[in-house]
């Protein structure tokens, strides 16, 4: 199987490279300057003791892309998610199925009207990696996870096929019966975290460990929890307790790659992963004050870079 990874940054470089050791034939699409340095240094990971692995990597640009690609697994920053849509195209083909590792549910709209449900696949990628300063893949977590599922009942290429060539002991990989209901259980989670660590500019256990912080957390999660609910996938049992576990402890100095990003005068994430949140909630008729308030402090934060 022919892999086409969009991105080498953070989650793209990290599963990309893994699945160039495991044997799979990848390439990575990327701008001129990063195909450079991926083609002179290779792609380089650095483990949580140091060490550094450099894998050989074929990269691609896109005016030389070429179909013939069975597999495209887009993963960039949804700020970075039209270019490479557009950049893109030439690699998918009739029998060519897309899977973004993007948070939210824009994207998957985006890729169903371009090119249709069948050639869609719904991802979830959980990893805790960075991206260096020199264009290495750092891990600052032990967590590398893919949950991936078709959104169609006929996808042009079957859920065992994709599961073969990912599930390859580099990292864990789950094949879902339900790829949406993931996507909104992962987008409901890290909106929450992320609306929360961005609002308080703190660590979720800093949060909760200061007096009516918990009760602040618990409101953000209900309202995210709403709109999903609203749109057809409320949060499911066993993710709402794994949810308020993890946005309920009091010492976990557990933040998102948005406040990351937010901290360090980097784009973020807002419309993808807040903004939409409150639009799809004020069209379904659920307030969202406080995701609302978050999308606000995040959009005055954006005019200031500019």
């Amino acid at each position: 199987m022919r892999i086409l990874v969009v991105g080498a940054g953070a989650v793209g470089g990290y599963f990309g490279a893994r699945l160039a050791q495991a044997g799979r034939n990848v390439d990575f699409l990327v701008r001129p300057a990063r195909a450079d340095l991926l083609r002179e240094h290779g792609l380089r990971v650095r483990d949580l003791d140091g060490t550094v692995e450099t894998v050989p990597v074929t990269a691609v640009t896109a005016d030389t892309l070429t179909p013939g690609y069975d597999l495209v697994i887009l993963a960039v920053k949804s700020y970075g998610f039209d270019a490479a849509l557009k950049d893109t195209a030439p690699a998918v083909g009739p029998g060519t199925a897309v899977l973004p590792l993007l948070n939210g549910m824009r994207h998957m709209d985006a890729l169903i009207d371009r090119f249709g449900a069948d050639r869609v696949y719904g991802g979830v990628a959980m990893v805790q990696t960075r991206l260096g300063e020199d264009g290495e893949i750092v891990e600052v977590g032990e967590l590398a996870r893919l949950i991936y599922g078709p959104v169609s009942d006929t996808p042009v290429l079957p859920l065992e096929e994709v599961h073969a060539a990912l599930d390859t002991g580099t990292f864990s990989a789950t094949a879902a019966t339900d790829a949406v209901q993931e996507l909104w259980d992962k987008w409901v989670f890290l909106a929450t975290m992320g609306a929360c660590n961005c609002l308080m500019r703190a660590p979720i256990g800093r949060i909760n460990s200061t007096e009516g912080g918990r009760d602040f957390s618990r409101a953000v999660f209900e309202e995210a929890a709403a709109v999903a609910a609203a749109s057809g996938h409320p949060v499911p049992p066993r993710a709402r307790e794994r949810a308020d576990r993890m946005l309920g402890d009091t010492t976990s100095q557990t933040t998102t790659s948005l406040y990351w990003d937010l901290t360090h005068d980097n784009p973020v994430e807002a419309d993808h992963i807040i903004g939409d949140l409150v639009a799809r909630g004020r069209a379904l008729g659920v307030a969202t004050p406080l995701f609302a308030l978050a999308d606000l402090h995040l959009r005055v934060y954006e005019t200031g870079r500019t």
